[in-house]
């Protein structure tokens, strides 16, 4: 770890830190408060990737759609109108309706093949993104004069990082740039997530072979063919079974830095209460 020992940690006059885990246990929400103390510098991966790296496909998808109405049309062929996208840090959710849903035309589907797709454009993004890390990491000092340093990764980071391999290159890369902090969630927060997603789903990302598993099981169990697919009840038959897949992911990922509970980090009101969270976590790794 770049801060061995709890004092290391306490005397850095520059703290970079990494989170990972599950989506809604606070990993934006810290970042946030942090970047809102005035000498942090928030990273998010997920704004990254939807405008960097996926920001073409996003545009050209709105723009397919648009040029099946006869009128925006006749507007798009002759320049007079422009269509992007309005990412920001709080609002992601043009990232969400690219990568769709499979299933059912008729229902606001897309065929596997496409879903597929667009799952390695998200996947191959996201790899990107998470590598330029250190790029941002150089910037936030020498253009804003940051520093520290928070990169806020997205729930599916540990589907593209083999941990248990020590010359990944994704995890070699992050881990010497940075503490990479696990938030890790109870049952009780699992539980409240799957109802939450349950109540609104939204589009996910999927580790290929993971995807590929629990969609022919779906399709055997429901005994349904591909166009008879309901898009959200099979996100929704995934998602829990994608928290399940992705919990030793994450434990894996956590012997390349500290464990910090999600109703510990829930505590955090400030950077001085952010400091001896980590304190606490790098002493507990440590003793």
């Amino acid at each position: 770890m770049i801060y061995p020992t709890a004092q290391s940690w306490r005397n850095a006059p520059e703290k970079k830190v990494l989170f990972f885990g599950m989506s809604g246990l606070g990993k934006t929400h810290v970042s946030n408060l942090l970047r809102d103390a005035g000498d942090w510098f928030h990273y998010s991966i997920d704004y990254r990737i939807g405008t960097r790296y996926m920001g073409e496909y996003i545009a050209d998808n709105a723009k397919r759609e648009a040029m099946k109405v006869p009128f925006l049309r006749d507007l798009l062929m002759s320049d007079s109108i422009y269509i992007g996208s309005n990412i920001t840090f709080g609002n992601l959710a043009a990232v969400s309706s690219y990568l769709g849903k499979p299933g059912a035309m008729a229902k606001n589907g897309m065929t596997m093949h496409s879903y597929a797709a667009r799952q390695e454009q998200f996947r191959r993004a996201e790899i990107a993104a998470l590598m330029d890390t250190p790029y941002f990491i150089d910037r936030a000092k020498a253009l804003y004069g940051y520093p520290h340093f928070i990169c806020d990764t997205g729930g599916s980071i540990c589907e593209w990082v083999d941990a248990g391999n020590p010359d990944d290159e994704i995890m070699k890369c992050l881990s010497a740039n940075t503490l990479m902090i696990w938030l890790k969630g109870s049952e009780a927060h699992t539980e409240e997530l799957i109802r939450r997603f349950d109540r609104a789903p939204k589009p996910m990302a999927y580790q290929p072979a993971f995807l590929s598993r629990v969609w022919h099981e779906y399709l055997s169990k429901n005994k349904c063919s591909e166009d008879e697919v309901d898009p959200d009840n099979f996100i929704r038959y995934t998602y829990a079974r994608a928290l399940a897949h992705r919990q030793p992911r994450y434990e894996a990922m956590a012997n390349w830095g500290i464990t910090v509970d999600a109703s510990d980090i829930a505590t955090v009101r400030d950077a001085a209460d952010f400091d001896a969270v980590v304190t606490a976590a790098i002493e507990r790794r440590t003793a």
